[in-house]
């Protein structure tokens, strides 16, 4: 560096310090000083690669809990293809995906070399009078590692400015990180000598005079000629850079639309576009037409005209009973996301329709003929409640809820419904393979239910795809469990499944589920489940198994004539619901399909019906002969969003998106049709009570 460029930035840190220590007054529109407590907005925009921060630094700033941002940014040669969200205050994640213009890998098809990263950040100290935000980071910490980086950084806001200094290793530091392979490495903590003694400073400001635009100065540390491991150096940084200094700005045209410029480096001008938006805000707001009963109706009996209020409203199966002051309702819940929203939609069809002689209240949730749970008030507490003189809390502590129930109604039946039938749009996504780096198919999934018994059902799945290049230049191996997948997604028109179920709920709430068919678009056989809930459901217990057959992947009706093999898994299921935090971890342990036995976990944030799973299994390898799948690790990321956030009215259908290789065999299990953790949900009593404000 040179000595001018030294000067410059001892000038600046020294000048970010003293504001960092001074910075608890500012000037009032009176010419005084008073207390400034300053949050991480609107300081929160994306660095290059999707992370809250400058340009090429990271910031103490975090995004809003329950946020996530996706965008893409270029400053030439990286091309950054990036994704981020906030599911807990102070804690943030981004993953990207990085591209080398002008680095070929892998083939011709493939293009450009493309990196995939995560990233974790967590804001450990939140800025106060006295003391700025700090943040520990910790980038790319599995892999290849070829923009690994750890660091601790803090930011302190006199608004309109908010200042930031950083001391990190590895892509801000001395030298680059070597890869780890399978394994999750962070020097800050596993050799924290080695991690001072290899990083460097790095420091900024931001300057927002409108929450509309901001300007950016940064000094960045990187050593671009030294980063051997970067797949840049060798053909775009022989040599170091012009200038250590970034400067840009941010423009926001829109509330969840951000656009930054910037001139880094001293020779490249760079561009980045994000959005962000709040988790399961709906894009079109929920509006259910409440019921109207018309005048002709009202000269039928009063269980008619009720279970025809309920059908309209969203239920079926209904069974009524008026016993003196006592009514009891047993319906299914086939339009509400939240069961406790369903408890009261019919407590209010209840309370406009039943005469005021009745004054107990006794309503079973079922599904399929089972009940799951049972709600009884009171007329009288019910009208305070929607009179608002009752809290909902102090409303449900006057109410008994029982999620033990096995017995329904014995009265004639309402609405039946034997036949149900949807569809969706169905996107999988398959990346890095040698052949493409992104390959998919995208059509609609369908599928279509009997349902002759309670508890029973007959399921047909045909799925279309209408854009298709899903293929592999790999060739799957004797062992392959999964790695085969393409053979079966490779088809334009599939049947996904063709299977009975049957599921019951016993005594003292065991839950049990067998099914049989063809359960996946790979695998036939039998598949079977039992699982009991504890402590109001803050813990599930279960256990599962299946024992299948490959299907034929070019006759939808026949099985594999080729792989003749019977494969087995046996489980011990555990889940650990923290409705506080709406956070569950499920651990999985057992025998997977190849035969690998081991274990999985994984993690999952409910947010506003979102949910957002990570998962990351460790299993006994050695039953694999081939170096492909010896030592690896299966891990993924799933998305499950309630498709109300995009109708504009209550639904309960979800769709699933996950990301995984497709071409590993370890870790694997069947793709079951619906496993019975998922299947109680948030139908017990610890959730129930989580969610008692969308009663109203």
């Amino acid at each position: 560096m040179q000595v001018g460029t030294r000067l410059t930035f001892l000038l600046l840190l020294t000048i970010c310090s003293l504001l960092l220590v001074f910075s608890d007054f500012h000037i009032s529109e009176k010419g005084f000083a008073s207390p400034v407590f300053a949050s991480d907005e609107p300081f929160t925009g994306p660095a290059n690669w999707g992370g809250t921060g400058l340009m090429e630094i990271p910031s103490a700033r975090v995004m809003k809990k329950d946020n996530y941002r996706i965008g893409a940014a270029s400053v030439e040669p990286y091309r950054y293809y990036y994704g981020a969200m906030s599911p807990l205050k102070g804690l943030e994640f981004d993953g990207r995906i990085t591209e080398v213009s002008g680095v070929k890998a892998l083939s011709v098809a493939y293009g450009n070399l493309k990196d995939k990263a995560f990233d974790v950040k967590y804001q450990f100290l939140e800025e106060s009078k006295w003391l700025p935000a700090m943040a520990i980071g910790i980038m790319d910490p599995q892999g290849t590692r070829k923009y690994p980086a750890q660091y601790i950084v803090a930011s302190k806001q006199i608004y309109p400015f908010d200042f930031t200094i950083g001391f990190g290793n590895g892509r801000f530091g001395k030298k680059p990180l070597p890869a780890s392979d399978e394994s999750v490495k962070a020097e800050i903590f596993t050799d924290p000598k080695g991690w001072l003694k290899d990083s460097q400073i790095f420091g900024g400001v931001q300057f927002s005079p409108s929450e509309k635009y901001s300007f950016m100065v940064e000094y960045s540390p990187i050593k671009f000629h030294k980063q051997i491991y970067d797949p840049a150096q060798a053909r775009y940084f022989q040599k170091p850079v012009r200038s250590a200094f970034n400067f840009g700005m941010r423009w926001k045209p829109f509330r969840w639309a951000e656009i930054g410029a910037s001139y880094q480096r001293g020779e490249q001008f760079g561009i980045n576009f994000s959005t962000v938006f709040e988790i399961g805000r709906p894009l079109i707001p929920i509006y259910d037409r409440p019921y109207k009963e018309e005048a002709a109706g009202k000269d039928h009996p009063l269980e008619e005209r009720l279970g025809t209020a309920l059908f309209v409203s969203g239920f079926s199966d209904i069974r009524i009973i008026i016993d003196g002051s006592d009514i009891r309702i047993e319906a299914q819940n086939n339009r509400y996301f939240y069961v406790t929203k369903s408890v009261g939609i019919i407590l209010k069809l209840v309370m406009e329709i039943v005469p005021p002689n009745v004054e107990n209240i006794h309503i079973v949730l079922s599904d399929d003929g089972f009940p799951l749970i049972a709600f009884s008030t009171t007329r009288m507490d019910t009208a305070d409640w929607l009179a608002e003189k009752l809290t909902t809390p102090e409303f449900l502590y006057l109410s008994k809820l029982d999620t033990t129930t096995t017995g329904g109604l014995d009265a004639a039946v309402q609405h039946e419904r034997r036949f149900t039938y949807g569809l969706r749009p169905s996107l999988e996504s398959f990346v890095n393979d040698p052949s493409g780096f992104y390959k998919y198919r995208f059509g609609v999934a369908t599928w279509a239910s009997y349902h002759p018994w309670k508890g029973a059902s007959f399921v047909v799945g045909p799925e279309w795809y209408l854009l298709n290049n899903i293929s592999s230049s790999n060739v799957p191996g004797p062992e392959a469990v999964r790695s085969d997948i393409v053979l079966y997604k490779g088809k334009n028109v599939t049947l996904g499944r063709l299977m009975f179920s049957q599921w019951s709920k016993m005594e003292h709430e065991v839950y049990g589920r067998f099914g049989a068919g063809y359960l996946e678009v790979e695998y036939a056989g039998l598949d079977g489940e039992l699982a009991k809930p504890f402590f109001g459901g803050r813990v599930m217990v279960g256990v599962s198994g299946s024992v299948v057959r490959k299907r034929d992947p070019d006759n939808v009706f026949r099985l594999s004539d080729t792989y003749k093999d019977v494969y087995k898994t046996a489980f011990l299921n555990t889940r650990l619901n923290i409705p506080e935090q709406n956070i569950a971890i499920d651990i999985k342990a057992g025998r997977f399909l190849a035969g690998d036995k081991g274990a999985r976990i994984t993690v999952s944030k409910f947010i506003n019906g979102v949910i957002l799973s990570a998962w990351y299994g460790v299993t006994d390898t050695s039953v694999f002969k081939d170096p492909y799948n010896r030592g690896y690790h299966d891990k993924g990321i799933a998305l499950v969003f309630p498709i109300r956030l995009f109708k504009g009215a209550d639904s309960k259908t979800s769709y699933r998106y996950a990301i995984s290789p497709w071409t590993r065999d370890v870790g694997q299990d069947i793709d079951h049709y619906e496993t019975l953790f998922d299947y109680i949900g948030r139908n017990v009593r610890a959730f129930f009570e989580k969610d008692a404000k969308q009663m109203r």
